[in-house]
């Protein structure tokens, strides 16, 4: 190539990247947002033009995935990475939409450092996920965070200052595997009026769960508890598991007594999908069992039931729900049992039913029966048998369901 031809070459790559770096600061800005910061960072060496335009960009992600590899032990913080996040908070200027802090390693010792400096930030969004070692304790600075809109941690402990005075904006809350109190969930949450999304999972501390949200749409609890408070008549989304439930007394009457299936979902008037598994069926079968739920379901549109179909209790709790037209999918308890107990429920609209994980028990078969004897409008009964593990339905066991009596003449089995 001649000397000529190597001059235009170098000349329209020059243009090209004059007119790179001749766009606007927030533009450079957000393209640079979509790198994580030590990419960011590494800009700097291109011109004049892109010097420091990392520490304007609006979101930003630091993770020590790049780091962990190389250095220090298996548990040990890298250097060079709280260096990067000490610099990132430091040098950062202008407005942060979004701040993402990922790792799997211990950094108790700098994490105070950067929740201050982060506060002075004010952001919009905090993902926080640092997974390693004992859980991080959230500095009261952090909770002063005037604009805060979405809000993740992982592997936390909540403890509220005494001055909270709440989250004004905040729309989603995304706690896992944290501790808290009763107190301070409840403040959190209720002094949060736009929230709109609440998960909280695998928590400790808390034995009576408390949530007042008058404009919560989608709920997520999975954890322990004792006791359970829910408040939110806009809710649309509710999927619920609790994983241990104490010993209880039922009394299957309607006048009088606590009905914790009432405290539970009584307010529930717009829901859509509701999930209950685990033990959240047997915890609202505590007390009063009613016949039916105070709540109007006017919008619900699904409804997944985890019953342990030999516990009447359990059973007549369900019954209190709705069952209009589609009953399922359900998951059954592989232990075998002779046959549920006698028990007659009218289930006048019940159109579908699916049942997963079907093993053929003698139970399950029953139920199956049950089913047909409830329904006057049913129309399919659909078995998905246990693919994991590695077997058909015996010959028996299909003559048993086909044989089945049912009192609606359109009603059929279907086993896939």
């Amino acid at each position: 190539m001649g000397s000529s031809k190597k001059a235009k070459v170098k000349s329209r790559r020059a243009a090209k990247s004059d007119r790179l770096s001749s766009l606007p600061l927030e533009i450079k800005a957000d393209i640079l947002s979509r790198l994580n910061v030590q990419d960011a960072v590494r800009t700097n060496i291109l011109s004049s033009a892109w010097r420091s335009t990392w520490t304007t960009i609006p979101e930003m992600l630091l993770c020590d995935c790049t780091y962990t590899s190389c250095q220090g032990s298996v548990t040990s913080a890298p250097p060079k990475f709280i260096t990067l996040v000490d610099m990132a908070l430091s040098l950062h200027r202008g407005p942060l939409h979004g701040i993402t802090i990922l790792g799997s390693k211990s950094y108790h010792d700098v994490f105070g450092r950067w929740m201050h400096k982060l506060s002075m930030k004010s952001p919009n969004s905090v993902t926080i996920k640092l997974t390693s070692a004992s859980r991080y304790r959230i500095p009261s600075c952090f909770f002063s965070i005037s604009d805060l809109e979405h809000l993740d941690i992982k592997n936390c402990i909540i403890s509220l200052p005494q001055m909270f005075k709440g989250f004004e904006w905040l729309t989603t809350l995304d706690l896992e595997n944290f501790s808290s109190t009763d107190s301070d969930i409840d403040n959190l949450i209720s002094c949060c009026p736009e929230l709109s999304v609440l998960v909280l999972k695998s928590f400790e501390g808390i034995s009576c769960l408390n949530i007042r949200a008058p404009e919560l749409e989608i709920l997520e609890v999975d954890g322990k508890f004792e006791d359970f408070h829910l408040d939110a008549p806009n809710l649309e989304t509710a999927n619920v598991t609790l994983h241990k439930a104490q010993e209880y007394q039922s009394v299957p009457v309607v006048h009088g007594g606590k009905s914790y299936l009432k405290q539970a979902l009584g307010s529930l008037s717009d829901i859509e999908k509701l999930v209950i598994n685990g033990y959240f069926l047997t915890y609202l079968s505590k007390g009063c069992i009613m016949t039916k739920i105070p709540a109007v379901f006017d919008h619900l549109e699904m409804m997944l039931l985890e019953i342990c179909f030999w516990d009447q209790r359990e059973i007549l709790t369900g019954r209190s729900f709705p069952w209009d037209n589609d009953f399922g999918p359900m998951s059954l308890w592989d232990q075998d049992q002779t046959s549920i107990a006698d028990l007659t429920l009218q289930m006048d609209h019940l159109v579908t039913v699916s049942v997963n994980d079907f093993l053929g028990l003698d139970y399950e078969v029953d139920f199956v029966g049950k089913l047909l004897s409830w329904a006057p409008v049913l129309e399919e009964v659909k078995i998905n048998v246990d693919c994991t593990r590695a077997f058909s339905l015996g010959s028996k066991v299909l003559k048993k369901l086909l044989a089945l009596p049912r009192v609606s003449d359109k009603a059929k089995i279907i086993v896939t």
